[in-house]
């Protein structure tokens, strides 16, 4: 069967046919076969230079042959224990040794239950409900951080979905990214009442969004002059930018930090982790509970062991990190060279880039300078692009990865995808 008929299947069985939303692009999105290096192959045999990445995990590309090895040989020793393993350790010793912000550990499935529970740790630590959260900051699809503004960007949030009783979000305040002074404001309204300020320091999910110089460093003075617990949210960040993640890179420490995609090599994990005295209140030693059957499942960490192993070993951020500033630097010039100037942005950090469709070719700079991008040009550009051989993330407000597996000959056929793609737009 072709996409377009396993989509129609698909849309039986499934709501809009996917497993998730960002998944589902019109006409139809195209099935995957298989993934190697860095390209995916749909069912037709059509092959993509890949950016998307399973939206970041895959920082070595696809199918990494010594990563697929190890959990080879982990499936022959099996699979699933509910027990503790030696690799739990292991993997615990090496994120300890990479951020300095964490002395001890708690292993989860996902980004979203880590996030979670780290809200919830915050909150038993300081006996404060509130938080605070960045606008249009993703910190996975539990209640509390679903939410969207309400009549201003400082007021209490209200549901983002269906679902959701208003009561969930009550606690959940709102600020923009990149404004210090809108934080503090809300910071002394609210003193002694937040348990935690939760952010992404790059800006993943509405497309990378770097932080302004200082920033998180002000972000930082003010959750400690309030007494307020700081919780980084780096399922993105974390072992990509750097590998001690953005409080590396950027030299601020957090109280919480928050780890999962390429910390499980492409198999599902969620991390949260912190001092030592903040996570002793973490069960069975203390009152905040958490738990999950497959929490530290030897297959993801396993993975995540090898991955981070061959980050070390073969210097790979270095590398990527460089071919980011290429491609970055050649979009810039495209854009000029064709004229678009005036509607048209380029963001990012790292390995991690975007083309933004923003007005007056201005910068992004947080949530509402992303909504005004024009998203129906964007989705031109990703049908071009997909008809040239490269697949990007099907959404304006999503971020397009590098892996170890691309190759300069890659970015350069990319750049010259681009070229053509963006003429006319």
């Amino acid at each position: 069967m072709n996409s377009a008929e396993l989509y129609e299947l698909a849309s039986r069985y499934m709501p809009g046919g996917v497993s998730s939303p960002v998944r589902a692009y019109k006409p139809y999105p195209f099935f995957t076969a298989r993934g190697e290096g860095a390209r995916i192959y749909d069912v037709e045999g059509n092959a993509y230079i890949d950016y998307c990445l399973a939206y970041g995990p895959l920082i070595l590309g696809h199918a990494h042959p010594e990563v697929k090895e190890a959990v080879s040989e982990q499936l022959e020793r099996g699979w699933l224990f509910g027990t503790p393993h030696e690799g739990e350790i292991k993997l615990a010793e090496k994120i300890i040794a990479l951020y300095p912000s964490i002395e001890m550990v708690r292993f989860a499935n996902t980004g979203s239950e880590a996030t979670m529970a780290g809200i919830r740790l915050a909150r038993g630590f300081s006996g404060c409900n509130k938080i605070i959260k960045i606008e249009g900051g993703f910190h996975g699809a539990h209640d509390g951080v679903l939410i969207k503004a309400g009549s201003g960007a400082t007021t209490f949030g209200i549901p983002d979905s269906r679902g959701i009783p208003t009561d969930m979000v009550k606690n959940t305040l709102q600020v923009n990214f990149n404004d210090v002074e809108q934080l503090s404001d809300v910071l002394d309204a609210n003193a002694g009442e937040v348990a935690a300020v939760i952010i992404e320091p790059v800006m993943g999910n509405v497309g990378p969004i770097p932080p302004d110089s200082g920033y998180l460093s002000e972000v930082r003075r003010l959750t400690k002059e309030h007494d307020t617990l700081l919780i980084f949210d780096e399922v993105i960040t974390g072992f990509r930018l750097a590998l001690g993640g953005a409080q590396e890179y950027y030299g601020v420490i957090p109280d919480i930090t928050i780890l999962g995609k390429v910390a499980g090599g492409g198999f599902p994990i969620g991390i949260f982790g912190a001092r030592r005295e903040i996570m002793e209140l973490v069960a069975p030693l203390g009152g905040v509970y958490q738990a999950g059957t497959f929490s530290g499942n030897p297959i993801s960490i396993t993975a995540g062991i090898r991955t981070i192993e061959i980050l070390e070993e073969e210097r790979v951020l270095p590398r990527i990190n460089a071919l980011g500033e290429q491609m970055r630097g050649a979009l810039a010039e495209i854009i000029h060279d064709s004229g678009l100037a005036a509607h048209a942005c380029v963001s990012g950090v790292g390995s991690m880039f975007k083309v933004f469709f923003s007005p007056g070719g201005n910068p992004v700079r947080n949530y509402s300078d992303a909504l005004r991008c024009d998203r129906e040009r964007y989705m031109r550009l990703f049908h071009r692009m997909l008809s040239a051989g490269v697949f990007l993330p099907p959404s304006q407000f999503e971020t397009n990865f590098i892996s170890y597996a691309h190759t300069r000959e890659d970015i350069e056929s990319t750049i010259e995808a681009y070229k053509h793609s963006i003429q006319g737009l």
